[in-house]
């Protein structure tokens, strides 16, 4: 019997790894079992070294695939301004190259911030990803020793925040397998990532009727180029097309069609320009957002927002 082909996964999902401000040691000792390597701090900020921002790599080989999937870090200090932030429009294409999140937090003492964290991560997951319906994996780390009724309090929290609750103890104590036969640890968290579909669909935002258009620009257009997000003029022409109605006529239309659609394409009074504003807005935010990916990485994104502004507008 021929033996399965394994499939390399080029441009994977990513990972969203979360923990309270405080306590990004425990988010780094997770990381650095879980994937060989631990995070390296950035230098970057101006309170100092810091973890917040940051992408490491979890390299994941099975029978079936092959891939690196990146893990962008975020350190939280207001768990329910995150989730808003989260949660807008301008961060929709970066929920839209999610295959996981994790909620990493300290399993001693009643931590409130934490327990906020994984309620709000809980609603990005139900609000922003589509819940249980979402094709990804959901995780709540609780990190150390922790009595057994904490444990049920923490996998009931999780499990309210679609969230699978993992206590990771460490060592020997997480050799083996529970009472369910399953993994226990941070052998645990791999074996759900590992079990998780972190291929992309490459969807063409750009071209729906393959009609690639005349580009060209005077000095009072907006520089696409400018948002040093491999973002290119053609993408910009079509969005511009998108949201000022545009559109070329077809053959069949009328010349009162014609004429009437002139003359909306004559008025661009303010509406136009705040809807351009907002295009800017959410282009310029996913930028943001994906600073430090590299550029082919980069360019995917840029192409993801282009197809939801598109939509919007």
């Amino acid at each position: 019997m021929d033996t399965p082909k394994t499939m390399d996964v080029p441009n994977p999902r990513r990972v969203l790894a979360l923990a309270s401000s405080d306590q990004s040691h425990v988010l780094s000792r997770v990381l650095k079992d879980l994937t060989g390597t631990a995070p390296e701090p950035t230098t970057s900020t101006s309170t100092g070294p810091s973890l917040a921002g940051i992408t490491h790599m979890l390299p994941l080989k099975t029978a079936y695939y092959t891939t690196s999937v990146p893990i962008w870090i975020d350190l939280v200090d207001e768990p329910a301004e995150w989730a808003e932030t989260f949660l807008s429009p301008e961060a929709r294409e970066v929920l839209g190259v999610l295959g996981g999140v994790a909620v990493v937090f300290p399993m001693a003492g009643n931590d409130d911030a934490a327990k906020a964290l994984v309620r709000e991560a809980g609603r990005v997951v139900r609000e922003g990803l589509g819940g249980w319906g979402w094709d990804g994996v959901g995780l709540g780390i609780g990190v150390g020793e922790g009595s057994a009724d904490a444990a049920d309090a923490w996998e009931g929290l999780c499990g309210e925040s679609g969230l699978e609750f993992v206590h990771v103890r460490g060592g020997e104590r997480d050799e083996g397998r529970n009472e369910f036969g399953e993994k226990m640890g941070v052998a645990r968290v791999l074996e759900s990532l590992e079990a998780n579909d972190w291929a992309q669909l490459d969807e063409d935002y750009l071209s729906d009727d393959g009609n690639d258009g005349e580009t060209g620009h005077g000095d009072g257009e907006l520089d696409p180029e400018s948002l040093e997000f491999g973002f290119d003029r053609a993408d910009f022409e079509g969005l511009k097309k998108a949201i000022w109605g545009m559109e070329e006529t077809t053959a069949g239309e009328s010349s009162a069609d014609d004429k009437k659609k002139a003359e909306e394409e004559e008025v661009l009074g303010e509406e136009e320009v705040e809807k351009l504003e907002v295009m800017m807005r959410k282009l310029q935010a996913v930028r943001d957002l994906s600073a430090g990916m590299p550029e082919e990485e980069r360019k995917r994104l840029a192409a993801r927002a282009v197809g939801e502004v598109m939509k919007d507008f």
